[in-house]
């Protein structure tokens, strides 16, 4: 059986994707950027961008029934190699209980300009 969850980005319907899918055990969380998406602003900083995106990754598990700690796989997307650093610190302290494989990516460019890092995961539901 397959859930979709809606992380309130109005880019979900207009581009045919969904924050989130829960699926055989699994939920495989899109890649997120820092938008508050109540605001639709998006903070300059690429650490606060991280930490966005990570709330609204963990906002996303909690409704999909797991947790940051349940997550497996991560892939961190960044515009500029000088930024890994303080993406990876912001990372490695939400992460550091869970530690997931993880591999970092330096890209050209994210959908837009003011996108510096986007995240993506794949969590475990916990045994019921």
């Amino acid at each position: 059986m397959r859930r979709r969850i809606d992380g309130g980005s109005p880019f979900e319907a207009a581009y045919g994707y969904s924050r989130a899918v829960v699926q055989d055990g699994f939920v495989f969380v899109a890649g997120t950027t820092g938008y508050d998406y109540t605001a639709m602003t998006m903070p300059e900083d690429v650490a606060a961008q991280a930490e966005a995106c990570w709330r609204t990754i963990a906002a996303v598990l909690v409704e999909a029934g797991s947790s940051l700690e349940q997550v497996v796989r991560a892939t961190y997307y960044v515009t500029d190699r000088a930024d890994a650093e303080a993406v990876l610190a912001v990372c490695g302290r939400v992460m550091g209980a869970a530690r997931p494989a993880a591999t970092l990516v330096v890209v050209a460019g994210l959908l837009r300009p003011e996108m510096k890092v986007e995240i993506e995961v794949t969590a475990v539901l916990p045994a019921r």
